[in-house]
């Protein structure tokens, strides 16, 4: 247990931290799993843009551990398996 009540603070901080980066990862995994488990590629293409505005949030707010080049690759990957569906 913390003896400081700022490292009291930072304990109580932190939790609220990690409950709100694994809800962001969470959500962005579950859209990138309907982008990818699509059976059309105008299924996919239909998830897209929700899952790049999840990224694009989890970067500009710094959550879930989501950088800038995290969403780029990530993007990436999104695109790629878009165009590789079946129409």
């Amino acid at each position: 247990m913390p003896s400081h009540k700022s490292a009291e603070k930072r304990v109580k901080t932190a939790e609220k931290a990690r409950l709100v980066n694994r809800t962001v990862r969470s959500a962005i995994r579950t859209s990138l799993k309907k982008v990818r488990g699509a059976t059309t590629q105008a299924d996919a293409a239909k998830e897209l843009p929700n899952l790049f505005s999840l990224l694009d949030k989890a970067a500009r707010r710094n959550q879930g551990d989501i950088t800038k080049n995290t969403v780029a690759n990530y993007k990436r990957k999104a695109h790629i398996a878009v165009a590789t569906k079946t129409k």
